[in-house]
Formats: structure tokens, sequence, C-alpha cells
């Protein structure tokens, strides 16, 4: 009798475990799908990025180094990316997309503030096409980061608590890290409007 209590108490504690470490892989696998949403986005954005940088070419000719610096920031945020996106629970690697996209941010801002001196640039139909499209991946991109955030507390949330904290820790489920700007200035998503 006392051998079924103890083998009864094992197999509650096995499945226990079990549904602890099924949970986990489900919340770890919201986080990973909720950043290669925001993955789609950047993608987007970076896509939209060298037909901005063609159309403007043929306007801004003497600011070669501003369209030299979009081209460089976008070419290391889309490197970054595509790392991040291999592996989104890799702090560093999601870490490494956030400084990229906040020098592509920097760098963005700093071309719209140019293109503004140019007022046959700003009446370019192509470019204010592309300029609507980018303005709205950019709310795009707002919107699938907070869906990663959100995802990655619940993880983080569910991995700290305890026991779950036990399972999580002996079967190497590590923090993940939200994804957030650091620079106030780049908090803003990047006005795109010649109006």
């Amino acid at each position: 009798m006392t051998t079924w209590i103890v083998l009864g108490v094992i197999a509650v504690a096995v499945v226990w475990a079990i549904g602890i470490y099924n949970s986990l892989v489900a919340l770890r696998n919201r986080f990973k799908n909720s950043y290669a949403q925001i993955d789609v986005q950047l993608n987007r954005r970076y896509d939209l990025i060298p037909n901005l940088v063609e159309t403007a070419k043929g306007y801004l000719k003497h600011e070669r180094e501003t369209l030299e610096a979009v081209v460089g920031a976008r070419n290391h945020a889309l490197a970054a990316s595509k790392l991040a996106a291999a592996h989104p629970e890799d702090a560093a690697a999601v870490q490494s997309v956030m400084q990229a996209e906040g020098a592509l941010s920097g760098t963005l801002t700093k071309f719209f503030a140019v293109a503004e001196a140019y007022p046959d640039l700003k009446a370019n139909s192509t470019m204010n096409t592309v300029m609507e499209e980018l303005s709205t991946t950019e709310n795009k991109v707002a919107f699938a980061r907070q869906a990663f955030n959100d995802a990655v507390m619940a993880y983080n949330t569910y991995r700290e608590q305890f026991p779950k904290n036990l399972i999580a820790n002996n079967f190497a489920f590590k923090e993940a890290v939200l994804f957030e700007v650091e620079d106030a200035a780049v908090r803003q998503a990047v006005k795109v409007s010649f109006s």
C-alpha cells in the first residue's frame, strides 16, 4: 500500500513537471513567434529604404554622405536582425538589433531633415508613396514590438515563479530580453511626412 502511495506521488510530480516544462516551451515559442513578426516588419522597412534612397539620389546629389550613412545603417541593422531572427532567445542578438535600429532611426531622421530642404523631392510622388509605406511600416513595427514584449513578459514571469523556476533553471530556459529602444529620441517613430 505504501509503495502505491509513493508511486502515485512520484507519478503526480512527474506529470506536474512535464506540464510546467511544456508550458515553458509554449511560452518560449510564443515569444519567438512574436519576434518573427517584428522581423517581418523590419525586413519590410529595410526593403523600403533602398527605394527611398534611390528616389532621393537624383535630388540630393550634394548629400552623398547622408545617403551613404542611411544605406550603411540599413545594412548593419539588416545583418543584426538576421542574427536575432535566428536566435530571438539570445539576449545579445536582440540587444544588437536594438542598437542597430537606434542608429538607423538616427540616420533616417538626419536624412529627412536634409530632404526637407529640397522642394522638388518633397513633391515627388514616388517619394511620397515610399514615405507613406515607411510610415505605415513604422507603426507595424511598434505594434509587433509591443506584442513581442508582452510575450516576453509572460514567459519571464512564468519561468521566475516558484516552483516553476526550478524546472526552468534545470532545463536552461533563460530569461528573454524585452525589445526596447534606449535612446529617448529614437523611441519616437521616424517622422516621414513632408507636409
